[in-house]
């Protein structure tokens, strides 16, 4: 889905209210701020990212609940420019650069695009590479290829510039660990938005991966997601929103947000039974294991 197809299809009004902070800073791990805040300009058409002060607002809004940290990912060559530029100036966001496998199903990876990722993903404060991967689900088999070429050719990009791939897996668990097999994955491979089961979780987990876990833990029927990470090790844990989609229970509906980070961690906490604070130290450590410290000014 287009940057700007995703912001019209989440114009539902603004994320419900912030929960109780945490007792420990955590991160967020994978955010949309630029969808998250075109989706509000429900009275003109969704061209572009909005930034200044309504973007301060929103990470304000996540660090006074406790998630002071956020890496903001792109899905084209726009919103990965908008993302390299927002974590240069903003102390409390790294940024991740990126065509997505939807965009290069549809021919979108051109070389120049990928070129311009490369460029992108040298800046100092772009950490990773993604969101790249593989989606079986929206794009049809005669995108599969283009997808494929793409994928192959971030990884690439992520090992030239040793920075961490962030990968979209949907409905392509066994493709992706084979392309990521025959590539070699970079040193720092995230599954956003981990979608498999236990034994797929096992398989990742085994290579090195770390599973990032969004609102979708929360869901009722998310029993399989709550079994995979329940075998995860603390280690190889991240927890995200992916907003402004996959909001957590209770405000499952309604646009995701930084600030409902709090909800998932809880919920994982409870999965795994990590004793609250600590899983919070934990993802931390891994967050800036990942991806690199955030600076002196982003702790919250």
């Amino acid at each position: 889905m287009s940057r700007s197809a995703a912001s019209r299809a989440n114009r539902r009004g603004e994320p419900p209210p912030s929960p109780e902070p945490l007792p420990a800073p955590a991160v967020d791990s994978h955010t949309h701020l630029d969808i998250v805040l075109d989706g509000f300009r429900s009275d003109e058409p969704a061209d572009g990212p909005v930034d200044g002060a309504a973007v301060d607002a929103e990470i304000a809004a996540a660090a006074a609940v406790g998630v002071p940290r956020l890496v903001q990912v792109g899905v084209d060559v726009p919103s990965s420019r908008w993302s390299a530029e927002l974590a240069a100036r903003h102390p409390n966001v790294l940024a991740a650069v990126a065509v997505h496998p939807n965009e290069a199903g549809e021919g979108a990876a051109d070389d120049d695009a990928l070129a311009e990722i490369d460029r992108l993903a040298a800046l100092p404060r772009v950490r990773a590479v993604g969101e790249t991967g593989l989606d079986r689900y929206r794009t049809g088999p005669e995108g599969w290829a283009a997808q494929e070429a793409s994928f192959r050719a971030h990884i690439r990009i992520a090992k030239q510039h040793d920075v961490a791939l962030v990968i979209h897996d949907r409905d392509a668990h066994e493709e992706i660990l084979r392309v990521l097999d025959d590539e070699g994955a970079p040193e720092h491979t995230v599954f956003h938005c981990f979608s498999g089961d236990a034994a797929f979780a096992t398989a990742c987990v085994e290579r090195g991966h770390v599973l990032s876990f969004a609102g979708t833990l929360t869901f009722g029927n998310a029993g399989y997601l709550r079994e995979a990470a329940a075998r995860t090790p603390l280690d190889q844990l991240l927890v995200e929103t992916d907003s402004p989609f996959l909001t957590p229970v209770p405000h499952r509906g309604r646009p995701n947000a930084s600030r409902l980070v709090p909800h998932t961690v809880r919920a994982l906490a409870e999965v795994t039974g990590v004793e609250l604070a600590q899983l919070c130290d934990a993802l931390t450590r891994n967050a800036e294991r990942v991806f690199g410290s955030w600076g002196t000014d982003s702790t919250g």
